[in-house]
């Protein structure tokens, strides 16, 4: 049955759909392909499109920038370096002058891996697995560097004295522990 002179599918065409992904490859659940950045909105919805329809080829070697003319470039379909791109504020695939750059930043992701294993190297056994399961997971979870106020914990000041003067405060006064 044509609706409106177009033909529907049944079902969304896939490609590669009767080859067995290899799990380990880029691409594959253990190593899949990275984020898109430093591109306009336009780029991105492109290099989405190679990726949904079996036309993107991951890098195996970085390229050359065009205009540094260094092997820096570490992105598929991308002519320009991350520092290129960013000192002259174009995209990193077009060239072209835009106002809104999507993705984050490399050296601002590289912080944000530090911060995460400096609070996992940090951390309570308990919530080191918690953190390196939600990392699995894919989700994003909030770091704190300073310790929360939990049930579990007796003393959550540095010192039992602290902790003493703190709870003394509270203007309980009449209360007395046995």
């Amino acid at each position: 049955m044509m609706i409106n002179g177009r033909h529907k599918n049944k079902y969304a065409w896939k490609p590669n759909a009767g080859v067995k992904i290899n799990e380990t490859e880029v691409g594959g659940r253990f190593r899949p392909l990275s984020e898109i950045t430093g591109v306009c909105p336009r780029c991105k919805e492109q290099i989405e499109w190679k990726r949904r329809y079996g036309k993107y080829k991951p890098l195996t070697e970085p390229a050359k920038c065009q205009r540094c003319t260094k092997r820096a470039v570490r992105q598929s379909h991308h002519k320009l370096c991350q520092p290129c791109a960013k000192e002259h504020g174009v995209c990193a695939k077009c060239c072209s002058r835009v106002e809104r750059i999507v993705g984050k930043d490399p050296a601002e992701v590289e912080a944000e891996q530090k911060e995460l294993q400096e609070a996992i190297k940090n951390a309570r056994e308990r919530d080191r697995r918690t953190l390196l399961r939600a990392m699995n997971a894919g989700k994003s979870v909030k770091t704190t560097t300073e310790k929360e106020d939990k049930a579990g914990d007796l003393a959550p000041s540095a010192s039992l004295e602290e902790h003493a003067e703190a709870t003394s405060d509270d203007g309980d006064e009449d209360h007395v522990c046995n």
